[in-house]
């Protein structure tokens, strides 16, 4: 049986390209950059190069990046590295965050910090209006993701900043805080990363996201925002990423967002028409199928639905068993009874929540793949109806 994958948004394959970038570094160049002889002097020009690389596409300086193991690292570091770093504060947060972020926003409120959830509407966008709000002049961080891992919704990252400036000008202090932090895992291979344009201060990348490898991936932090460590050891990454570099997947990290940016506007484009193509069909021939997001605000890949009196873990399930792989949320917490805290953040019922299924498109989805899930899929919804009448 032919696999078709829908589930981009939990992990991507690793692209051929980004493999023979980290090929060298395996065998040939496998020295620890922290080493002065020459097998570690070539490490560390590797490292170097990529360092620069990321930076350059980011439109940031070499210094401002600090390569972690991946998007929880970077977000664990960003938020807790602000926290540490500055002992008290007020930090901000919108409600359907990754819980790479939430938790440890939930743990700095168990040591004292005051920690604000921001609303978002219907459709998963933030309300300006009372993030504006929710400003003191002991406001320290604010993190809000650039797009959401389940519904896709792109959140209006520049307007944010906006305000975040405006704020500082009118309340100004030595530490030039709050500083703001934005998950940019999922949207990565999709939307602008010029860190410049966006206006934020700290930014999460996760490779695995992007056609990489698992394991690596980077936090951005403006020149002149201090953060403590996590973790102590060697002089690492500035100190604040302390370990030997994981040189090859530091390398396949480069390249795979050199791809991602390179291809960026082609694909993004292509994956619009196959989204809506599916969304539109999911609402036509399955009633009771609801969009959740924005329509328009949202990944060009992400298609999340609420398909009334359909559990969304059966239907995943089932759509496995006919060659499909997709999710009902986000592949951190699948594991998990409790419904997605993203969906009842809309305003909708847990049922609701419990009955919502995500399906992301990637480089090899193809018009056919779309056209076969549409095939079967109004069959499986009507079988798991009867089945959830009966008991």
């Amino acid at each position: 049986m032919k696999r078709i994958y829908l589930d981009h948004a939990a992990t991507t394959c690793l692209d051929s390209r980004v493999k023979a970038a980290m090929e060298p570094f395996w065998r040939k160049n496998f020295g620890n950059a922290s080493s002065i002889h020459k097998e570690g002097c070539d490490a560390r020009n590797a490292l170097s190069l990529s360092r620069k690389a990321v930076a350059s596409l980011i439109s940031a300086s070499p210094d401002e990046i600090i390569f972690t193991n991946g998007g929880t690292e970077s977000d664990n570091l960003a938020i807790f590295g602000v926290a540490n770093q500055y002992k008290k504060g007020r930090i901000i947060a919108s409600k359907i965050e990754h819980h790479a972020v939430l938790n440890p926003c939930e743990e700095l409120e168990k040591q004292g910090f005051d920690v604000t959830y921001l609303n978002v509407d219907r459709s998963g966008i933030v309300d300006l209006r009372e993030l504006k709000n929710s400003l003191r002049k002991d406001t320290i961080l604010i993190s809000i993701m650039y797009a959401n891992n389940e519904i896709g919704a792109i959140q209006p990252i520049r307007e944010i900043a906006k305000i975040i400036r405006e704020f500082r000008k009118q309340n100004p202090n030595p530490a030039f805080f709050p500083f703001f932090h934005t998950d940019a895992v999922q949207a990565a291979g999709y939307l602008d990363l010029n860190v410049q344009r966006l206006g934020v201060d700290l930014m999460s990348v996760n490779a695995s996201k992007i056609y990489g490898p698992k394991g690596i991936g980077f936090l951005y932090v403006r020149r002149g925002v201090k953060i403590s460590p996590l973790i102590f050891g060697g002089g690492q990454e500035r100190g604040l990423r302390p370990g030997t570099e994981n040189v090859a997947g530091i390398a396949g990290l480069s390249k795979a967002l050199e791809i991602s940016r390179e291809e960026q506007p082609k694909e993004s484009k292509r994956l619009v028409v196959l989204r809506d193509y599916l969304a539109g069909n999911i609402l036509e021939k399955i009633p009771g199928s609801v969009l959740n997001g924005h329509p328009t605000l949202r990944l060009p890949n992400n298609v999340n639905v609420t398909i009334s009196s359909v559990e969304g873990e059966s239907l995943v399930l089932y759509l496995d068993a006919q060659g499909i792989a997709c999710s009902t949320g986000s592949a951190c917490t699948s594991s998990s009874l409790e419904p997605s805290h993203v969906i009842t953040a809309l305003g909708k019922s847990e049922e609701d929540a419990h009955c919502s299924v995500r399906f992301t498109l990637g480089r090899e989805t193809q018009r056919k793949d779309i056209d076969y899930l549409l095939e079967i899929l109004p069959e499986i919804v009507e079988k798991l109806r009867k089945v959830s009448a009966i008991t």
